[in-house]
């Protein structure tokens, strides 16, 4: 079942984003999620979406190659009018990011720009590619992190985009409201992906002694708060950043 609401999801083959592409076709959204090295993981996401009666299409997108966003959109385009009869997307999740652990005195250029594409520059040029794309009453969310608050030693250049990319979500929200769009971004804590490499038992029992609930995060849980951003329940949100930590250094 589909409500005519269809979604652009960035990095939607694992972790958060595989879970917020299973929660948004599960209240009846159509998922394009993207992957970039692991198209057999997001067939399978498709395949398991169709299986539970909701619409998906897997699309190929490195972030980091703005040069390649105008046929991206031509793919979403083609996606959207052969699966949906559509042409329009109700909403767009930033969600595609991969994590770096390293003192700033031995982060390198390569690392450093590396990041800055996939993480603010990425969603920048992505945004502003999809945006005739975004019909009125559509949602954009972009997910930063509680590092941007917390500072944790070995992750400056992410913890650095990811706040970059929380103003960015403000002036966004500032510039598209005229057009009837809202954007606002999620900021999980710790939770239990394989972002950076995963965690270890002894890491896990770290960052859960600086939680207030007292254990790391899910993915299906940033998930849930992502997807009631894309509908209508939260229709007077934005310009936020709400975290998802289950209360991470409080």
């Amino acid at each position: 079942m589909n409500n005519g609401k269809v979604i652009v999801i960035t990095g939607g083959s694992r972790g958060i984003g595989a879970k917020t592409a299973l929660e948004a076709a599960r209240r009846g959204l159509g998922v394009i999620l993207t992957y970039n090295a692991n198209p057999d993981a997001a067939h399978a996401l498709v395949r398991e979406i169709e299986a539970a009666g909701g619409k998906a299409v897997a699309l190929r997108l490195d972030v980091a190659i703005a040069s390649s966003f105008a046929a991206f959109r031509a793919d979403v385009e083609r996606a959207l009018a052969t699966t949906w009869n559509a042409t329009h997307l109700s909403g767009l999740v930033n969600n595609a990011g991969y994590g770096l652990f390293q003192p700033i005195a031995a982060v390198t250029e390569a690392e450093f720009d590396g990041l800055f594409n996939v993480h603010l520059k990425g969603p920048f040029f992505l945004t502003q590619a999809l945006l005739p794309l975004l019909r009125k009453g559509s949602s954009i969310v972009n997910l930063t992190s509680a590092t941007t608050r917390v500072a944790f030693a070995g992750v400056a250049p992410y913890a650095s985009f990811k706040g970059g990319l929380a103003v960015l979500t403000r002036y966004m929200a500032k510039e598209f409201g005229e057009l009837g769009i809202r954007v606002n971004s999620v900021s999980p804590g710790p939770i239990r992906t394989e972002l950076g490499g995963g965690l270890n038992d002894e890491f896990e029992a770290l960052l859960s002694s600086q939680t207030a609930l007292g254990r790391v995060g899910e993915p299906e849980e940033v998930a849930r708060a992502i997807t009631t951003l894309l509908t209508d329940d939260s229709g007077w949100i934005n310009a936020q950043d709400i975290e998802v930590s289950g209360g991470y250094v409080i």
